[in-house]
């Protein structure tokens, strides 16, 4: 093989190996960040080695094996908290080579459990909690975490030691929490993982509508939770909501990258395998008794409009109902304006419309593109042009997306004397 083609090798390895390493190494030495350290070795090592020995059978069980060693030299340097880290010394030399896949395989599912809940604990600040998750566990580089979010590298390496140090520092132990804090802390897993799904599905900011690859990774995660929590149905929940709505990726732009909105959009183009996965996903999450959380009523909504085969076959009244359900579990600004838009499409913009004017007078979404764009839509289809395009103007100017701010334009100037059309 060539060094070509065996870095590219390494490359694929480590997305696989990267996370099962790091988590099986902060179990041993109980800091993410000197894991992370010392995986990271592991692969210099791999570089270094591979080009010319070739690619081990088992590179996994061959970067665990060099990581391990390279913690044994890094606690025997060491000059405090001897005792300790003799013991843990003692504890990582125990498995002998032979039996190192078996020891790997049987402590996988909690290290890697274990990882995810330290990724994204609470002491950590939501961003922090994005970026440690994608490195960590997503295997990402701080380049490719940057580009995705579109900050600078700088920020992205600051927030990543920032975490590390900040873990650190509160002594957050290495370990799947129970009881009630189990339920606490899950709660801040799904939301970093849904996070990141959104940035994939809409993004924020920048030239580009969507970034799939982000929603890839987003979807990746999910179904590693859903693999080492298999009772938690609100995991299944995020699982299935993400899983439809990627359905209509492909979808949801036309030839130069331009939006297509929802009810504009080819279903035939929809990933059916990706729906019908979604659909078991939702249906594991009822049978364990959580068809009223807030993920899984996300992901009921999303699956009427998947067995819509046209806009006019969508169960509208039914989505405004599971809004009205979400509402009262989760209420919030953001959730109110979807509903208000269920709302519309079942009863008429008139409606939607009232609810709106609600939010608007209550301020809560002020800065918000998505409350003058809804507004602007319910005004376009009550036929008073003049203000839907004054709200069309607004949301382009609010959004930092570039695709989206022409869209809205697009959308203004339909709304001009003699171009008008709901």
């Amino acid at each position: 093989m060539t060094a070509p083609a065996t870095h590219r090798t390494i490359d694929a390895v480590w997305r696989i190996e990267s996370a099962r390493l790091i988590a099986g190494l902060a179990r041993m030495v109980r800091d993410v960040g000197l894991a992370e350290d010392l995986a990271q070795d592991a692969l210099v090592a791999a570089l270094e080695r591979w080009p010319e020995s070739g690619v081990p059978d088992n590179p996994g069980a061959w970067l665990m094996a060099t990581a391990k060693h390279r913690a044994i030299d890094t606690l025997r340097r060491s000059t405090t908290l001897e005792r300790k880290q003799e013991e843990l010394a003692r504890e990582i030399a125990t498995a002998t080579e032979p039996d190192l896949d078996a020891a790997i395989d049987d402590d996988i599912g909690d290290d890697l459990l274990g990882l995810v809940f330290t990724c994204c604990h609470p002491v950590l600040s939501t961003e922090a909690r994005i970026a440690l998750t994608l490195r960590l566990l997503g295997g990402l580089t701080t380049p490719e975490i940057a580009r995705a979010f579109l900050v600078s590298e700088a920020t992205v390496a600051q927030r990543i030691v920032r975490a590390k140090r900040t873990l650190a520092a509160a002594h957050v132990p290495f370990e799947v929490p129970d009881g009630n804090e189990l339920a606490d802390r899950l709660a801040s897993v799904l939301e970093v993982v849904y996070l990141v799904f959104n940035e994939g599905y809409s993004a924020s900011a920048g030239d580009d509508w969507m970034r799939p690859a982000l929603c890839e990774e987003a979807m990746r995660l999910g179904r590693i939770l859903a693999g080492l929590a298999p009772t938690e149905p609100e995991v299944h929940g995020l699982l299935a909501l993400m899983e439809i709505q990627a359905s209509r990726l492909r979808a949801r732009s036309g030839p130069t990258g331009e939006p297509v909105l929802l009810l504009d959009q080819d279903r035939a183009r929809w990933d059916r395998l990706l729906i019908n996965r979604g659909f078991a996903a939702l249906r594991r999450a009822e049978d364990l008794g959580g068809a009223f959380g807030p993920y899984a009523l996300q992901a009921a909504i999303a699956a009427c409009h998947a067995r819509a085969n046209a806009p006019q076959e969508t169960d509208w009244q039914r989505i405004a109902a599971l809004y009205d359900a979400l509402a009262q579990l989760a209420p919030s600004p953001v959730v109110e304006l979807n509903r208000a838009v269920a709302l519309g499409m079942a009863f008429g913009p008139a409606a939607g419309l009232e609810l709106v004017d609600a939010l608007v007078a209550a301020g809560s979404l002020e800065g918000y593109h998505l409350l003058p764009g809804v507004r602007g839509d319910l005004l376009a289809k009550l036929a008073r042009f003049d203000e839907a395009r004054g709200e069309f103007q607004r949301a382009a100017a609010l959004t930092r997306n570039l695709r989206e701010r022409e869209l809205l334009l697009e959308r203004a100037w339909a709304c001009q004397p003699g171009h008008e059309r709901a």
